[in-house]
């Protein structure tokens, strides 16, 4: 062997020692349950837990929902499948906030269409379902639940068996085992669930919040409390452990922050044209000026009934925003219509409901010694930006990767970033060691 060849032996010898010594010594621990036991896991809960998003409930959203991707988890550990009334397939059915439009629609997707500038745009659209094409997807499920959410639960509705009949919620009518008779919390606890995932409590604050309060009310705390203690004592009766969430606060979604309280761009021209009707009959206190203005709302308490919007009142995306864009719409002759806007008496009401539910939902994980999935301040995180397998996420509408075409419930990715929030609370409490999940197949926005 030549003098040459030794060299090189010598080096790759050494090498191959450098590079086993600087081997990193990964502890990497195995999948395991801890001090929690996931053969028999359920959840219950509306919206979120559901999977609705996009405006409606459809098959893949279901498919990839919280506990389903949960379920997964789980499953590293053995844990059964999951059981749920999926639907047929992925048009979708949801409730037509309008409902003087039509009381169903699809889910939204992404399309071009025309507004009323004559501008040819991507917009969030969805088409109305008629009631025949709404009963079909209506149809009771024979089989095994072990997801008992259902959207638009409040959290009487648990207790209440007319919430199974058509007249009450028709997404839990789909798998009552008794509808008027059975009740969400009845069905669930016939299952005798070894771990539960709750996160209850949304649809009281955010019913009132999308419709602007308008005709309607929030569960007084007390009574909150009362309802979530008995849900709580039936679903730990047999030793069952569990997580528990709490509720995010308003200017978390883009549904209540996308559209600026004084987003009326006004030339000179048509500010002074506005100012030569609002004040000759006395609504002086309106003013407007080139550039942006405040949107006019009613309030008995401002002379005339009318005043301007302040900073921290919010409209909905629910608003006719083509109306608002070219035919003055929140200006003139229709100000913002109630069921639109949330003044500051109902900002302020919303936020101190929601701060005393979730004080009431963190001390009754501790009371039940259960874990807790801190939602609020992960949807805040979620605001701010988070980072996720290399990606980032924000909440900005459509761009920001993690709230689905409705604004308010997250895209399929984004319920998978949920997932991992709960997953990370239940190996806090239970010393479990549940992997995160990574959802390759969960859908962001999907461009046309």
């Amino acid at each position: 062997m030549n003098s040459g060849s030794r060299n090189f032996l010598a080096l790759l010898f050494l090498g191959t020692v450098f590079l086993s010594a600087c081997k990193p010594d990964l502890d990497v621990p195995a999948p395991g349950w801890g001090n929690a036991n996931f053969g028999e896991a359920i959840a219950i809960g509306d919206n979120f837990l559901s999977g609705y998003q996009d405006g409606a409930l459809y098959r893949k959203g279901q498919l990839v929902n919280i506990q389903a991707l949960l379920t997964r988890s789980f499953g590293f550990t053995a844990a059964g499948g999951l059981g749920q009334p999926l639907l047929q397939d992925d048009y979708g059915l949801g409730i037509n906030p309008k409902p003087w439009e039509g009381i169903y629609l699809s889910k939204k997707v992404l399309g071009y269409r025309t507004n009323c500038n004559g501008e040819i745009g991507l917009y969030p659209l969805s088409s109305g379902i008629s009631q025949a094409s709404a009963d079909a997807y209506l149809q009771p499920v024979h089989e095994t639940i072990n997801n008992f959410s259902a959207p638009f639960l409040k959290i009487a509705d648990l207790f209440n068996p007319q919430t199974g009949t058509p007249a009450g919620n028709i997404f839990y009518h789909r798998f009552a085992s008794s509808p008027g008779v059975s009740t969400v919390l009845s069905d669930a606890e016939a299952s005798i669930a070894t771990f539960f995932t709750l996160w209850t409590g949304m649809e009281d604050i955010y019913d009132y919040a999308r419709n602007g309060g308008y005709n309607k009310t929030i569960l007084p705390p007390a009574q909150f409390e009362i309802y979530l203690d008995s849900l709580l004592h039936v679903l730990t009766a047999n030793g069952a452990k569990g997580v528990i969430a709490d509720i995010p606060e308003l200017n978390s979604f883009p549904f209540y922050t996308l559209v600026p309280y004084n987003g009326a761009e006004l030339s000179a021209t048509q500010a002074d044209s506005l100012n030569d009707i609002y004040h000759p009959a006395g609504l002086t206190h309106i003013n407007f000026s080139e550039g942006k203005n405040a949107f006019v709302i009613e309030d008995s308490a401002a002379p005339g009934g009318y005043r301007q919007m302040v900073e921290g009142e919010m409209i909905t995306l629910n608003a006719p925003l083509d109306s608002m864009r070219c035919y003055y719409y929140g200006l003139l002759v229709h100000v913002i219509h109630d069921q639109y806007a949330l003044d500051s008496s109902e900002v302020s009401i919303i936020s101190q409901h929601i701060q005393q539910y979730n004080d009431i939902i963190r001390q009754k994980a501790v009371q039940y010694n259960l874990a807790f999935a801190d939602m609020n301040q992960f949807f805040k995180n979620v605001v701010t930006g988070i980072k996720w397998d290399g990606v980032d996420y924000n909440a900005e509408f459509i761009s920001g990767g993690f709230f689905s075409l409705d604004a308010f419930h997250p895209n399929q990715k984004g319920y998978a970033l949920i997932a991992n929030e709960f997953i990370k609370a239940i190996n806090a409490k239970y010393k479990s060691t549940l992997p995160p999940v990574n959802c390759f197949e969960c859908d962001g926005i999907l461009f046309p």
